[in-house]
């Protein structure tokens, strides 16, 4: 699948299971002292960088491996692309608060934007497992 398609993926459920955590620890602030508080804007932000171009990331990877229905994939991969702008433009507009509190956060992680996003990750990841596994097996070791 490639590699920075997995690293953007994993900086992605990193930050939702980092705003799980967050958000159950009731702050009113990210200003607020505990360690958490000072992570969750970096885990944002690196959230936010790894959806810019993630659709494209795919894309790219669906091209190079030469899959059969081309417009199956080209069709999902518009929805991928929304449900990442989407996903994007709430993250950003937390990032722009002041203050991020574990409410916050937790509206955040309840948005159907960003579950949508997680979705379509965990759906592409599984159409694509036997792709990777015949990578896998084509490598000399």
């Amino acid at each position: 699948m490639g590699e920075e398609i997995s690293a953007r993926c994993d900086a992605i459920e990193k930050c939702y299971e980092f705003m799980l955590a967050y958000a159950g620890q009731g702050l009113a602030g990210d200003d607020e002292g505990s360690a958490s508080s000072g992570q969750v804007r970096d885990y944002l932000e690196h959230a936010a960088g790894a959806i810019s171009g993630l659709a494209e990331a795919y894309a790219a990877v669906v091209k190079r491996a030469n899959l059969d229905h081309t417009k199956s994939y080209s069709a999902f991969l518009h929805v991928l692309e929304r449900d990442a702008q989407d996903s994007l433009a709430a993250i950003q507009l937390v990032l722009a608060q002041t203050t991020i509190s574990s409410q916050l956060i937790d509206n955040l992680n309840a948005s159907i934007h960003l579950r949508a996003l997680l979705t379509d990750l965990f759906l592409m990841d599984e159409i694509l497992k036997p792709q990777r596994a015949r990578e896998k097996s084509a490598t000399p070791e």
